[in-house]
């Protein structure tokens, strides 16, 4: 009687698994299965072997023989001296990203400098409109609101006189930012605040 016949094990596609938690499985699987032949060769043949292999999450596993330190610091000792090739390679490594890091630096400066422009359109932009929104407030008020805003402005000037004279008594009114005002106030106007005085004698 013949025997039944099979199709043999069947072989698997190497490509990424799609499939995250039979993506674990499988380096599970496997990470022991290589630890396992690393062993067998280490003592057949009799070598020193090192194998470290970062999972998924970021844990490290290793297998050394005798240690993954042992075997680790040889190969460093005996490769700390880097060939002339290699150097050169990293070299035109090295250069080729000091210029890309340039030319990023500049690019961000330039940006930089465009958005510094705009900010200071904007708040000119800004200012005036607050001017004229100002203006425009004033212009809708009525004629009791008018009296009303007049007072409230008088007032403020009574004020501000009061706190010069004091701190005239105090002290000497050279280079006073509070002599300007006081001078708007009984001259008229004043170029950065063009607000005349007349306006408050409804």
């Amino acid at each position: 009687m013949e025997g039944k016949q099979t199709q043999g094990r069947k072989k698997i596609e190497m490509k990424m698994i799609k499939n995250e938690n039979s993506r674990r499985i499988t380096f599970s699987k496997r990470r022991t299965g290589l630890f396992k032949k690393a062993s067998e060769l280490s003592t057949l043949c009799g070598v020193e072997i090192a194998i470290i292999v970062f999972s998924l999450g970021g844990k490290a596993f290793s297998f050394g023989h005798p240690s993954v330190g042992t075997v680790i610091n040889r190969f460093l000792s005996e490769n700390h001296h880097p060939t002339e090739q290699t150097t050169r390679h990293l070299g035109t490594h090295r250069e080729a990203r000091l210029q890309d890091l340039n030319q990023q630096f500049n690019k961000l400066s330039k940006q930089l400098e465009v958005k510094k422009k705009k900010g200071k359109m904007l708040r000119k932009s800004t200012a005036e409109s607050k001017c004229q929104s100002f203006e425009k407030y004033i212009n809708g008020l009525g004629l009791h609101e008018l009296e009303k805003l007049k007072g409230m402005m008088e007032k403020l000037k009574e004020n501000v006189v009061r706190k010069v004279n004091e701190l005239h008594s105090e002290a000497p009114p050279r280079d006073f930012k509070a002599v300007g005002l006081l001078n708007v106030w009984e001259n008229g106007t004043d170029n950065d605040h063009p607000i005349p005085k007349d306006w408050l004698s409804l």
